[in-house]
C-alpha cells in the first residue's frame, strides 16, 4: 500500500474526527481540542502533498541529475507556520475559556446561553 495513501486516509479521518468533536461538544474545552484535532490533521494533509515516495531532502548539490525524486519543501514550511498560529491560537482560546469560566463559573454551553436571558 502506498505510503502516501495512508498519509491522505489519516488527514481526512483527523479532520473529520475534529469536526465531530467540535460540533457535538458541549464543553469549551472539548471544542477547542477538536479544533486543535482538525488543525493537526489539516497539517498533516497538506504534509501529505509534498510527500514522494523515495524522495530525498532538497539540498543543493553539485550533481543535477540528483533533483528528479526531490520531496517538496513549500508545505513543511507552510506546516510550520500553522503550527506556531495553532500554538497560539490554542493559548488565546483557553485564555478566553478561562475567563468565561471565572465570570460565568461554567464551561457549558447550553448554562452560558441560558445566562445570557
Amino acid at each position: 500500500m502506498d505510503a502516501g495513501l495512508i498519509f491522505y486516509g489519516s488527514a481526512i479521518f483527523l479532520m473529520v474526527m475534529g469536526v465531530f468533536i467540535a460540533i457535538t461538544g458541549r464543553h469549551l474545552i472539548k471544542i477547542l481540542l477538536g479544533i486543535d484535532v482538525f488543525d493537526t490533521g489539516l497539517n498533516l494533509l497538506i504534509v501529505s502533498f509534498g510527500y514522494i515516495n523515495g524522495g530525498t531532502a532538497p539540498i543543493f548539490s553539485k550533481y543535477p541529475n540528483i533533483f528528479k525524486n526531490v520531496v517538496d519543501p513549500v508545505p513543511q514550511a507552510l506546516v510550520l507556520t500553522a503550527i506556531v498560529i495553532g500554538v497560539a491560537e490554542m493559548a488565546m482560546g483557553l485564555a478566553i475559556v478561562m475567563q468565561i469560566k471565572e465570570k460565568f463559573g461554567t464551561c457549558n454551553i447550553a448554562k452560558l446561553k441560558e445566562l445570557k436571558w
